[in-house]
């Protein structure tokens, strides 16, 4: 994992144009040291994502950790 990545304000602007607010996103894996609550399956719902990228997400087992695009593998729940 990389936890310094570094991504364009395009790229940012772009990620935020396909996870905005409301969308709701299941976890497919995430190899965080940091997690410890969030298992494959879990889903939530993306409240913003910030300057440096992270998708923050208030997820339904209570846990508020964000997600690394390109890291953490997720999906849209349609």
């Amino acid at each position: 994992m990389y936890y310094c990545r570094v991504y364009t304000q395009a790229f940012i602007r772009q990620l935020r144009e396909r996870y905005p607010e409301g969308t709701r996103v299941e976890l497919i894996s995430m190899e965080d040291p940091y997690n410890t609550k969030l298992k494959p399956g879990d889903q939530g719902t993306v409240t913003y994502i910030d300057a440096q990228g992270t998708i923050f997400v208030d997820w339904d087992c209570g846990s508020s950790l964000g997600l690394i695009y390109g890291d953490d593998i997720f999906r849209i729940v349609e």
